[in-house]
């Protein structure tokens, strides 16, 4: 079953609000106003990195928050709240939901996935988890193991993933065909035409970060096609 909140969000376009700690907008102050910005403009959910950037967001916007944080651990290359630590942290910052790296790849200390979620359940009953997958085989194996939603977030972010230039919507459409949880797109996703086919492939919400909120990579890309265009 649909968990309440998950539902409110179907056909819901949300916005991810992040920057990394070499980029010009880093900060939570940075990334609440960007956040206030989005939620103006009608995103239905912020997604949002760090105990601190979730915090300051909840205090600005009343549209529901995906938190999540981002750890590396010298044994893995799974980042993207790793163990039930960072859950933790999360939670008690104020998400409403909380992402979890749910990739086949080896996770810190060798823990396994079902354990990580099976603690989420157990010690956060009230907080959906999303689960950020990059190939069927893990989305159908987040769904078997309990997750609320599956996210594409890190299709073509894993080396076994499907290196593509845009979203991977065979993917989107594969795991929405199973009708056993919710799916969001994310990951590449650039216009609103592939929004709406994202949409069309059968995603539950669309999620956008480095379109939306993350300038250099958008004038970045204005640069090299324009550049690509004076030289032909």
């Amino acid at each position: 079953m649909t968990r309440p909140l998950i539902a409110s969000l179907r056909g819901g376009f949300i916005v991810s609000c992040q920057a990394l700690e070499n980029e010009p907008l880093h900060g939570p102050e940075m990334m609440a106003a960007m956040a206030s910005a989005a939620e103006a403009g009608g995103a239905s959910a912020i997604r949002a990195n760090t105990p601190q950037d979730i915090a300051f967001i909840k205090k600005k916007c009343k549209v529901p928050v995906i938190g999540l944080y981002k750890k590396h651990y010298p044994d893995s290359d799974v980042y993207i709240t790793p163990t039930l630590r960072e859950v933790s942290e999360v939670v008690r910052a104020g998400a409403d939901i909380v992402a979890i790296d749910s990739t086949a790849m080896a996770r810190p200390g060798n823990e396994k996935l079902e354990r990580l979620i099976a603690g989420v359940k157990e010690n956060f009953p009230d907080t959906p988890i999303m689960a950020d997958i990059s190939t069927f085989d893990e989305g159908l194996e987040a769904m078997k193991l309990g997750a609320d939603v599956v996210s594409t977030t890190m299709s073509g972010y894993t080396p076994y993933s499907p290196q593509l230039a845009g979203p991977d919507f065979e993917l989107i459409g594969k795991l929405a065909a199973l009708g056993r949880a919710p799916v969001f797109a994310e990951g590449r996703i650039w216009t609103v035409e592939e929004c709406l086919r994202c949409y069309e492939a059968g995603a539950h919400a669309v999620v956008i970060g480095t379109a939306i909120t993350r300038p250099q990579e958008i004038v970045r890309r204005f640069v090299t096609r324009l550049k690509v265009k004076a030289q032909s």
